[in-house]
């Protein structure tokens, strides 16, 4: 297929937990991928080989570095100085889960903040730069689209904005109509609804910092947040897949392809 200036970013299906976040070991499986976009990597890779979509994913747990967080979205429940006392618990540390389970028993140091910084932020939004300068340079288009891919719980928790409730199947999020244009917000989510899914529009996620930070149309970044529900394809309370993740699968490359078709 030929290129087009279209990528996909994943930025919370990483697994991997560094060294310098000791409190995350020996944590139990439900736990410690409580709030990790799991399997959302496998369930796009036949959409992303197929379909030659440049990718920019990380290996890294977001409970150590949320990266669609800011490094001063911190609190001192996570980090020792940090200017805000309180608010950040879910932010670019995690200090407790969607179900309020405690992560971090005491804050870290400013230094192991910056450390974590260095390791693991910097160098995937620097991917994320690059994409966008290298898809200008192979395509010699000036509009990148962008979708940034997630999953979500299939109810909302006390800590999310709609607690109990059921959500669709696929929640696309544009920052209030700021991080892209209507013609691509409808393309969007006129893919998805033609694979079969039921589609929610900014509820209850509005976007994170990924489409506030590059979601910027007038300078031809179109960006777009994807969530999925993890019932459509996963248990849950084990955090383990089902069998029915290979027709999730396939409707994603539906929507996918329908998308890069129609750019």
């Amino acid at each position: 297929m030929s290129q087009k200036p279209f990528f996909v970013s994943i930025p919370h299906s990483g697994e991997k937990v560094p060294d310098l976040t000791p409190w995350l070991l020996n944590l139990s499986e439900p736990m410690l991928m409580r709030d990790v976009d799991r399997y959302v990597d496998i369930l796009y890779d036949d959409s992303i080989k197929s379909l030659s979509l440049p990718l920019v994913k990380t290996e890294w747990h977001r409970y150590a570095v949320d990266l669609n967080r800011l490094p001063q979205d911190i609190d001192q429940s996570s980090v020792i100085g940090a200017a805000n006392a309180k608010g950040f618990e879910r932010g670019f540390h995690w200090s407790m889960t969607t179900f309020k389970e405690k992560l971090i028993q005491e804050p870290m140091s400013f230094d192991t903040h910056t450390k974590l910084r260095n390791l693991i932020y910097e160098p995937f939004h620097k991917q994320i730069r690059d994409m966008y300068a290298k898809l200008r340079a192979e395509t010699g288009k000036q509009t990148i689209y962008h979708l940034d891919l997630h999953s979500m719980p299939s109810l909302g928790t006390s800590m999310h904005l709609d607690p109990g409730e059921t959500r669709a199947d696929i929640v696309i999020s544009d920052s209030n109509q700021r991080s892209c244009s209507q013609g691509f917000r409808d393309l969007v989510i006129a893919a998805y609804v033609t694979a079969g899914f039921k589609v929610g529009y900014n509820w209850p996620y509005k976007g994170g910092r990924l489409t506030e930070e590059y979601g910027k149309p007038q300078e031809g970044q179109q960006v777009l947040q994807v969530e999925m529900s993890r019932a459509l394809y996963m248990n849950e309370e084990t955090k383990k897949i089902n069998p029915e993740y290979a027709i999730v699968s396939g409707k994603l490359k539906k929507a996918l392809s329908y998308i890069k078709d129609n750019l």
